[in-house]
This record gives structure tokens, sequence and C-alpha cells, in this order.
């Protein structure tokens, strides 16, 4: 569908995608290994249904998204709008369904509005500021039959938000868990600071490498588990961890790459020590959690609610003995201070996942100067149809 605003490359044969990706990673990090005087091999996307480096042979991505979202909106006579919006505006465009959405999940979506119609639950005006429902965002499980909705409303008192959380748990029986997020804030973010369950269990649960993790309604994970497979794979090879490891999980949000590195390296006969560090305390409290359900004890992975660069600090000032460090910051990268108290700590082995490789260019140079070497960067085809990529960076020591 051509009128949303997503999946602009939709219409272009995959592998033309890829190949753009392919030149526009060359294009971006080239001159920096050049002038940084590495030997770093950057190496074939990632695509989806296909092996590196053989992009003819990937089908086009189909039903690849299982996190998906809709805005609401007024509609006549007290109809709820849903959708997506309009390229460029936030003008909602009617979609029955989506083709790189997980099956059912634009159903589920579209349901919340009805429900909201029945109820008399009126649909937010961005322009009057007036109205309940923002918007719904659905997580649903990859390799589980789970699924958890959170409705966005304006203010946290809803007229019949028990019996529209009622009718939401019944829309399809993978639904576990129906919470609300409370955002009355102006301004593009979904998501607001207070989130309660109003039906079901406090998360759901998904499996990512073997490993099992809860996820909270606001959790960070990603939202293409297949090539998250990928993405971790290419992590955990970077790291190169031996029996007796500490890994830092910086950024580590619910403990999903670390955890995944831990369990990788115990399959081994390889036992490590995982530290994660994350702000979010929510984020810690699933990672506590994961962690207990993947069998390691606190001796094993530890996670502390903090500021990472703060941490680290500490953690150079008092000696701490770290191996490797993983980062997987937001979309802005990472910060000067953060990566120096980084490269003081010593680790042999950085690897800097990223969602934009953009800043991850400048954050790599910053590395350079600290005394570190790029020598493997590989990119993942994450988002199909779209011009974003995923990288992941290895960095050791010189």
């Amino acid at each position: 569908m051509r009128a949303c605003g997503g999946c602009a490359w939709l219409g272009i044969p995959y592998r033309k995608q890829l190949v753009r990706k392919q030149e526009a990673m060359e294009n971006l990090f080239r001159p920096l290994i050049e002038r940084m005087g590495w030997d770093a091999v950057i190496e074939a996307t990632c695509s989806m249904g296909g092996k590196a480096g053989d992009p003819g042979k990937a089908p086009a991505p189909r039903a690849f998204r299982y996190k998906a979202a809709t805005p609401f909106a007024p509609g006549p006579a007290g109809a709820v709008r849903s959708g997506f919006f309009a390229r460029g505006t936030h003008t909602i465009v009617p979609a029955p369904s989506c083709t790189v959405e997980a099956p059912g999940a634009r159903h589920i979506l579209n349901e919340v509005a009805r429900a909201a119609e029945r109820l008399g639950i009126p649909a937010y005006d961005e322009d009057a500021r007036q109205g309940m429902l923002r918007y719904a965002v659905l997580r649903m499980g990859w390799r589980t039959d789970e699924a958890m909705l959170t409705i966005v409303t304006a203010r946290r008192e809803v007229p019949h938000i028990e019996d529209l959380a009622h009718e939401l748990s019944s829309i399809d029986p993978r639904i576990v868990c129906v919470a609300q997020n409370i955002n009355g804030r102006e301004g593009n973010a979904i998501l607001g600071r207070e989130t309660r369950v109003l039906w079901g269990a406090p998360h759901m649960k998904d499996e990512l490498l073997g490993c099992t993790f809860a996820i909270s309604p606001t959790a960070f994970y990603q939202t293409n588990p297949q090539q998250t497979e990928v993405l971790y794979r290419l992590a955990i090879e970077g790291m190169a961890l031996e029996a007796g490891d500490v890994l830092l999980d910086a950024y580590c949000g619910s403990g999903t790459i670390g955890l995944c590195a831990a369990r990788d390296a115990a399959r081994a006969g390889k036992a490590i020590k995982l530290i994660g560090v994350e702000k979010n305390p929510a984020g810690i409290a699933d990672a506590r959690l994961n962690a207990e359900l993947n069998g390691l004890g606190p001796d094993e992975a530890s996670f502390m609610a903090t500021d990472a660069t703060e941490f680290l600090r500490d953690a150079a000032r008092s000696g701490t003995h770290v191996d490797v460090v993983a980062l997987d910051p937001p979309r802005a990268g990472s910060t000067p201070a953060f990566l120096t108290a980084a490269a003081e700590l010593g680790p042999r082995r950085i690897v800097y996942i990223s969602c934009n490789p953009t800043t991850q260019v400048r954050d790599l140079e910053i590395l350079g100067h600290q005394g570190y070497r790029l020598c493997r960067l590989t990119p993942v085809d994450m988002f199909p149809h779209t011009e974003h990529t995923e990288t992941v960076a290895v960095l050791e020591r010189s």
C-alpha cells in the first residue's frame, strides 16, 4: 500500500534493495576505514531468506514484523479511525492488512478501534487535544503463541476502561496481556512514562537463540526476530568469549544480547560472568527475570539500573576487570564520555550493534582514537523494503 508512511522500497526488487544497502554501507564506512588505516572487512549484507553474499537467492520478505502499532483519530458520528499515517502527514490511511506484519496483527489493531466505538470511548484529536484513545501497540511472539496489546490513552482515567480490556482480551486467543500506557504529552512519542496492566499476565514470552524472554509492555525487543537471531549470532561470534571472561552489556535493556551470549558460552563449556547496565529500572527488572528464566543465577549474571557512563567511570576507577564490552545504543548513538570510559576499562574487544550506521561511524572514530581498531563490520537487513540497515562492528584493542 503506497499511501502509508512505511515500506518506501516495497516496489523495488529485493535483490536491488540489498545492492543499494551494501553500496550505502560501503560509501559510509570506507572513508573512515581508509582514514584510520584499518584493514577492516565490510562483509556482505545479511539478507532475509538468503545467504550472505548471495542476495539473488533471497525472496521478497513478508510477514516479518512482530511488533505493530496504529494511531487513532476521530471519525464521523463517534467512529474511531485506525491504520497508518500517510507519508509525511498525520492523516490516517485505513489498512485492513499489512504485507510485512505478522499474520493477524493488523486485524487485532483494527478491532481495538471497533471495541472503543462500541463502548463510546473517543479517539484522541491531536488538533483539539481532546479525546482518550491515542495508539495501540501490539507485540506478538515469534516462537510462542503469545501476544501483548498496549493501548495508549491521553489520561489515566478512561470511562469503561475495564470493559475495553475485557473486550480486547477476547479478540485473539494469543493475547495474554492487555496494558494501558498513559501519554498526555504533545509530540510524536507514542509511549508515556506510566504503564499498568489491565488484564492478564504482566508480560508475554518469546524465544531467541534457545533463550526464553519475558517482555513487559514498554520493554525494548527487536521488531524482526528472525533477523535478530542473525544479528545476535554475529555479535556473539565477534565477542570470541573464553571461559572466565567478564562481558559487560551496556544499554542492555531486558538483557537479550548478554543473556544469549552467556547461554551460548555455557553450552560450549565456557562459563562467563555477565554484567548488564541499563538506566531504565523496568528494563533491569525484566533482565533479572530473564536471567532466572534461563537458569543464570546472580553470580553468573548481574544487572544494574544506573547510567552506563557513570558505571563505566566508576568501574575504571576501581580497577574492575572487563574482557568484552557489548553495546547497542539508541539511534542517537553513544557519547564521547561513554566511549572514553569504555576504552579506559581496556577490554580486548568491543562489539557495537547499531540501528543508525551514521552515528556509528562517528563513534567508531572516537574508539579508534582511544586505541581500538575495527576488524569487521557486517550490515544486517533488519527492515526490508526500507532504507534502514543495522550493523555489527567488531573492534579489537590495538
